[in-house]
């Protein structure tokens, strides 16, 4: 009866053994190998850091009517606009816990600038129309593999391309001008996420912080434009990487 016992319970130590041995390093081998491609969907909501000169509560004052178009202005801000962004991903381990990766995406964020004036009736949201090619470069950080879950953390930097932007004629009402933003800049980005691995795929959800560097407002003289002396994009990007 007590060596049936012991080696029924030795039997259950060595299968228990052996199907942990048995484990599959899922995740579709993407962690397996040096480097390996994959895709994200990503949503984008952004704003603008605002920097207005002096005068900017100036009404603004029109040379091609001799008069002021607008009252004097009492705010200028930039709520949180959503857009969204799809991309490819491509990385490289450099060691068990590091590896460097590029996500070229391709980004439909339009931002918004609301204008509050005196008079309510002038107020207006001026939205800035984005279409952008974006090139991020970072290395990301890895936590020790526990199952199939690992976190990690990420910094980097990107540039970004507009692919269409839309331009203020010569000849257009100034009031129904549209700000204009560098058609090329740098931003640096920080970022948190994990690895989940499921049989045949990785899946990486991901939060990422983006701020440009410098000014990318191009200054011209209409009513939205004049009262600003400097813009910086700040964004927010939720990603879902498959791998």
């Amino acid at each position: 009866m007590y060596k049936t016992r012991y080696l029924l319970t030795l039997i259950l130590l060595i299968s228990g053994k052996f199907a942990f041995a048995q484990v599959p390093a899922w995740g579709g081998g993407a962690d397996q190998t040096d480097y390996s491609f994959g895709f994200s969907f990503q949503s984008v909501t952004s704003y603008y850091k605002i920097w207005k000169k002096p005068n900017w509560q100036s009404p603004y004052f029109d040379p091609g009517v001799g008069h002021n178009i607008t009252d004097a202005v009492t705010s200028i801000t930039s709520p949180n606009a959503p857009g969204f962004a799809v991309g490819f991903l491509a990385r490289y381990s450099l060691t068990d816990f590091l590896e460097v990766r590029a996500t070229p995406s391709l980004v439909f964020a339009d931002r918004t600038v609301s204008y509050t004036y005196a008079t309510p009736s002038q107020n207006v949201n001026n939205t800035v129309p984005a279409t952008e090619l974006e090139f991020p470069f970072s290395f990301k950080l890895k936590s020790e593999r526990i199952e199939n879950f690992r976190a990690y953390m990420l910094a980097g930097i990107k540039y970004s391309i507009a692919v269409s932007s839309k331009k203020n004629a010569p000849d257009i009402d100034p009031l129904q001008a549209v700000l204009r933003n560098k058609s090329g800049f740098g931003s640096y980005e920080l970022g948190l996420g994990a690895d989940i691995y499921f049989e045949y795929f990785k899946l990486s959800p991901e939060i990422k912080l983006s701020n440009s560097f410098n000014n990318i407002l191009i200054p011209e003289a209409n009513p939205y434009s004049s009262p600003l002396s400097k813009l910086s994009l700040h964004s927010v990007t939720l990603s879902l990487i498959f791998e």
